[in-house]
């Protein structure tokens, strides 16, 4: 059999993982990005620099600070620890609160865009109408960047499928807890089994290429333009 138990119990922590960041995101990215595409405060910058840095800091880097802040030494884990959740490295948790970190860029830049393009008109006719600020951004913006709420969640999903720096620091490679597809890879590679290791990372390829063909074919449809 290509893939043993190890490998799809690492498959399904992935999954489950990829599927928590990505619904958490959306929830949490949606008024940030909403507040970077229409603020003028001298904040956005900064807070937008903020934003963005995942994609600039290399994955160690981060992983090595929030092992740290979660530690039980840190002010992170203190507070969870006083919380009674105990600490979260090693743990899902953990893996889940790096991932939310690492990938808030792929989820926030796409919203962010979405809003900028949707201009003041519509939510002006809105306003005229009685709207309230809340209905205008949950009935109005939202279902009209509905293809960036759509990109946010692909790009967030297939990012938070193939972290390995940011996992490995704050969650290890524990059988069954933490270990995901990229550090079962990394684990076969250590042990030498490089057929079990070419099957992931031929499976890793192959998503990775759907995922940048569908964001392909959505862009295309998107800038389609009608009649």
């Amino acid at each position: 059999m290509p893939l043993d138990r190890d490998d799809l119990q690492a498959i399904w922590l992935t999954l489950k993982l990829a599927t928590a960041t990505t619904a958490l995101l959306l929830l949490l990215s949606a008024p940030v990005a909403w507040w970077l595409a229409h603020t003028r405060s001298r904040w956005r910058g900064p807070i937008g620099a903020v934003v963005a840095l995942p994609l600039v800091l290399p994955p160690t880097v981060l992983g090595f600070y929030l092992l740290v802040a979660l530690g039980p030494q840190g002010w992170g884990g203190q507070l969870t620890q006083a919380l009674g959740i105990g600490l979260l490295p090693f743990t899902f948790g953990g893996l889940l609160l790096g991932s939310l970190v690492y990938s808030l860029p792929f989820a926030v830049q796409p919203l962010q865009h979405a809003f900028e393009a949707i201009g003041q008109r519509p939510l002006e006719a809105a306003a005229t109408l009685g709207s309230a600020p809340l209905d205008r951004f949950l009935h109005v913006a939202l279902p009209l960047a509905r293809g960036g709420i759509v990109q946010a969640a692909v790009l967030t999903f297939a990012h938070t499928v193939g972290e390995f720096g940011v996992v490995l620091m704050i969650g290890g490679n524990i059988p069954e807890r933490t270990r995901v597809v990229s550090t079962q890879i990394y684990g076969h590679v250590e042990a030498l089994q490089y057929p079990q290791a070419h099957w992931l990372s031929a499976a890793m390829v192959l998503f990775s290429f759907t995922v940048l063909l569908g964001l392909a074919l959505l862009n295309r449809r998107s800038m389609r333009v009608p009649g």
